[in-house]
């Protein structure tokens, strides 16, 4: 799978220990870098470019996909100039929308590697992803309200789900900004570390989740993500329609057999 006239947006392919069969993408860890100086604002060109990049793995999954920011920071927000502008408003909302939406719906994992400030869209934009890991210097926040205005790319929405309804409360109606730290405690993201170390861990996270079943790993994600939308009962039947599903896949079959064989832990996956 190819992307095309990236000007604000760089991919990087990683590749790790198995077969990549017939699709573009393979088995690679891809990471994708957000490429507009000095901040990484997001404006309409980055998020059509970011949502094509998101389009692109629906269609052709790479092994994980690792989402983060060029320079010091991850994403310090929206243009805020492009809001201003009646003509560009609902354009703009609508780019979040569309760009946001198809992160979170990459089937593989996705992990944000957040450095610097995460703001705004561009904490909406770590919310996206499965797993968040920050460098100990990074701050996150929902700032809107601090506008006059409210999160318009679903943070209302994704905080409150990781974090629960009342910090979720407390946080988009301060505008604060909480440092990595304390954003680790209260489960804004997963894991924190130096600096200088965000995105080899990343990637290293990913690579390991690619090395894996990758086809039972996007078959859990899909059924926790679906399950969430629906009522307990649609989750349970996705889940068993999932599950009966994945013994016709070589993984299952290889993982079975290297059970049996030599215990669990042991087999080697090749994503099929």
């Amino acid at each position: 799978m190819t992307v095309d006239n990236l000007n604000l947006i760089r991919i990087d392919r990683h590749p790790v220990g198995v077969s990549g069969g017939e699709r573009g993408w393979g088995g690679d860890v891809v990471v994708v870098t957000l490429e507009r100086p000095k901040v990484n604002a997001l404006n309409a060109d980055l998020l059509g470019e970011l949502g094509q990049v998101a389009e692109a793995c629906i269609a052709d999954p790479p092994g994980a996909l690792v989402v983060t920011g060029g320079g010091r920071h991850f994403a310090a927000g929206a243009e805020i100039s492009d809001f201003t502008d009646e003509a560009t408003r609902v354009p703009l909302t609508e780019a979040f929308l569309a760009s946001f939406n198809a992160v979170a719906a990459v089937p593989c994992p996705t992990i944000a590697a957040v450095n610097g400030f995460a703001l705004g869209g561009g904490a909406e934009l770590a919310m996206c992803c499965d797993f968040r890991i920050a460098g100990e210097g990074a701050v996150l926040g929902q700032p809107e309200i601090l506008l006059g205005i409210i999160p318009g790319g679903g943070g209302t929405q994704r905080l409150a789900r990781l974090v629960g309804v009342a910090k979720a409360k407390e946080l988009i109606l301060s505008g604060a900004q909480v440092p990595a730290a304390e954003a680790l405690s209260i489960g804004w993201v997963d894991e924190v570390v130096p600096d200088d170390q965000v995105l080899e861990r990343a990637v290293g996270r990913a690579a390991a989740y690619a090395n894996g079943p990758r086809v039972a790993i996007r078959a859990a994600k899909r059924a926790i993500d679906g399950g969430m939308e629906g009522s307990l009962a649609d989750g349970i039947k996705l889940e068993y329609d999932l599950f009966v599903n994945l013994f016709d896949t070589d993984d299952a079959t290889t993982g079975v057999a290297s059970f049996f064989e030599h215990g669990p832990g042991r087999a080697d996956f090749t994503g099929a």
